[in-house]
């Protein structure tokens, strides 16, 4: 059967459209839609097996970032097809685990950005002028969502704190990328994953980020449960390296968020290497490197 998710740019119209085939290919996969952008794009999230208990998979929260929409939704087709087969995905039984676990997948947290990123001038509409402000012109690398707010500097995890480090930088405006906003957990697209998360039993959440090959698994002192054994396993199963942000890339985000506010295992996997945008054609090489390392931990 001929695989729906390849390695290709998904302007949000195609995005749609793969997810909504997945869902009909697969009918045990339902789609909810947490939030909308500041656009008015919704922002669906894909969900397996029916539980008070979830692992949390989210992607593209950065616009530059939009190959990791790629490989998480490559994942999930791996998993739907490995369901519907019967057949083990890395050697582990998935009908299995979704009789005692579910899943829910958010493969594009920040839609705006992304289409800003994919599409150019095309995606910027009446804010155009503000938008080539922001970048200087180079659309591909913008990170922010529509108004020029990172998304992951806006959670509420040592958000002040992060302010004063990008006013040291001299970031001081809607920018693309590293502007937190005015204020913490200001953005619609921050809200959804704070809501989800609230509204949800998530036992642990992993965000996918480009590049570095290394995961980010804590945050200040906190250990949660199990942390350090799942990252662990993360970094032994895909060949990535266990590390610490530091300075500017150290708090606000949403693994920060979810540790503070859950004391539960939360994780950042900045998968590949290069700079972003990463080629679009590594998607799959890069999937494989940590399919895995997503497979593990969607049991632990």
């Amino acid at each position: 059967m001929e695989k729906i998710i390849k390695s290709v740019n998904y302007d949000y119209s195609a995005f749609i459209k793969s997810i909504d085939l997945l869902c009909k290919r697969y009918t045990f996969l339902n789609k909810m839609s947490i939030g909308k952008s500041i656009r008015g794009r919704d922002i669906p999230s894909l969900i397996i097996g029916k539980t008070d208990d979830y692992a949390l998979y989210c992607a593209a929260v950065h616009g530059s970032e939009h190959i990791t929409t790629n490989i998480v939704l490559m994942w999930l087709e791996d998993i739907c097809r490995s369901i519907e087969t019967n057949l083990p995905l890395c050697g582990l039984k998935t009908n299995e685990l979704i009789k005692e676990s579910g899943i829910i997948i958010v493969p594009r947290v920040n839609p705006d950005g992304c289409e800003i990123s994919i599409n150019g001038k095309t995606a910027c509409g009446e804010n155009l002028k503000e938008i080539n402000r922001m970048c200087k012109g180079d659309f591909e690398h913008f990170n922010a969502n529509f108004r020029g707010v990172d998304i992951n500097h806006n959670f509420d995890a040592s958000w002040e704190k992060l302010k004063a480090k990008e006013e040291e930088m001299g970031i001081h405006f809607p920018s693309a990328s590293r502007f937190g906003g005015r204020q913490k957990m200001s953005e619609p697209e921050t809200l959804a994953l704070v809501n989800l998360c609230k509204t949800r039993k998530i036992r642990h959440a992993t965000a996918l980020h480009s590049q570095g090959r290394v995961i980010y698994w804590t945050y200040k002192d906190k250990n949660p449960p199990h942390s350090r054994q799942m990252a662990e396993i993360f970094a032994s199963t895909s060949g990535y390296l266990l590390d610490y942000p530091i300075d500017i890339a150290s708090g606000g985000g949403f693994k920060d968020w979810f540790i503070k506010e859950f004391n539960r295992p939360g994780f950042t996997v900045e998968v590949g290497n290069g700079k972003n945008p990463l080629p679009i054609n590594d998607a799959e090489s890069i999937y494989n490197e940590i399919k895995k390392s997503l497979t593990i931990s969607a049991i632990l």
